[in-house]
């Protein structure tokens, strides 16, 4: 296992390093000028050449490459273009966000999609099994700013006045507070580095909430994470659905499922003890893909509900030329998927014995 688990590290470097230079050069390659983009109209000739010179964007691309590449491997990220403070600070900021979003949305979709791909496979060709996949196919095929704007209306608008209510955007109510944890636990003199990781637990409200017992902040932080994570999470939901179905009737076709069957075992217990195990792991496949494209931002999400995550941060990024939060945030989504992706390879040795990680 820990050889696997080295070996799928190895093999993941370049892959990294490959991703960081293609992210590298294709934010210089694309027509813009990075100082017109952050300064506006006080970007002169004169402050031009000078902004170009302080951040090495007169130096050829490889290195300019190599000067980031250093920097990345003693930890630093550079500062942003724009807005003149380290991307560190901003990754710090706006990721624990989307992580809260990618988690609700992914738990949202997994609770919901594998049964109702279950339901679907057990009684397949029949009513029940029609009607989920159409609605799965709905799911499908809403795009997201789309079914963000009707839950809002919905929830926010025509159940204003009922206990259905939910609120349609930010991440906390006015009055509510969740102090920085170390105001909580009042604690001084931290280095840079535990004071930037606890900086980052803080701006996870609900694990925040959870630590000081904050029970109201949690709910206020359940309540607003709701109508987003239904949102983004319906295409997983759909897809997860469809694959758990897709994958459960491959199962019972197999020669052991019929012995099963005509040992006498009855169909619910065929499918939950013997079938569903077999079945996962494609569907497991399809978690850990939909949940690093969730943790790699969902820009119209988090532009509809008013959420500063990781998706609103690149497309602000992206559209200011601001390449060190290009890249910064790049490498960070590269080493979610990477790390997404081990993990996926963990589970299947769980899933199935036959399987060898060794």
């Amino acid at each position: 296992m820990i050889q696997f688990i080295v070996r799928r590290i190895l093999v993941a470097i370049p892959v990294l390093l490959g991703i960081l230079f293609i992210t590298f050069a294709l934010a210089r390659l694309l027509p813009g000028d990075p100082c017109r983009a952050a300064l506006g109209e006080r970007a002169t000739a004169q402050v031009c050449d000078a902004f170009t010179k302080r951040n090495g964007l007169d130096r050829p691309i490889p290195v300019q490459f190599g000067i980031y590449l250093r920097d990345v491997l003693r930890g630093d990220l550079g500062d942003s273009f724009r807005q003149g403070r380290p991307a560190t600070e901003i990754l710090i900021e706006r990721l624990p966000t989307t992580i809260e979003l990618a988690f609700y949305a992914m738990l949202f979709a997994i609770i919901v999609g594998v049964p109702l791909g279950i339901i679907s496979a057990y009684w397949r060709n029949s009513p029940v099994d029609v009607g989920t996949m159409v609605l799965a196919n709905i799911g499908v095929s809403t795009p997201v700013f789309v079914l963000g704007l009707m839950l809002e209306y919905l929830f926010a608008i025509i159940l204003k006045d009922t206990f259905l209510w939910l609120p349609p955007s930010g991440r906390l109510s006015a009055g509510v507070d969740l102090p920085h944890l170390a105001e909580t636990w009042n604690l001084t003199d931290l280095s840079v580095q535990s004071a930037a990781v606890l900086d980052f637990v803080s701006r996870l409200y609900t694990v925040n909430a959870v630590i000081t017992s904050n029970w109201v902040a949690l709910r206020d932080v359940w309540s607003h994470m709701i109508l987003p994570a239904l949102a983004v999470g319906t295409i997983p939901l759909a897809i997860v659905a469809r694959m758990t179905r897709s994958s459960i009737l491959d199962v019972l076709g197999l020669d052991y499922i019929r012995t099963a069957r005509a040992k006498g075992l009855r169909m619910n217990k065929v499918v939950f003890k013997h079938a569903l195990r077999n079945a996962l792991l494609p569907v497991v496949t399809v978690i850990g893909l939909s949940l690093g494209g969730l943790l790699s931002g969902a820009v119209l999400t988090e532009t509809v509900f008013n959420l500063p995550g990781v998706g609103r941060t690149m497309f602000e990024a992206i559209t200011a030329r601001d390449y060190t939060v290009v890249q910064a945030f790049t490498l960070v989504i590269a080493f979610i998927y990477v790390a997404v992706n081990l993990f996926v390879d963990l589970l299947y040795a769980f899933l199935d014995p036959r399987i060898r990680l060794g």
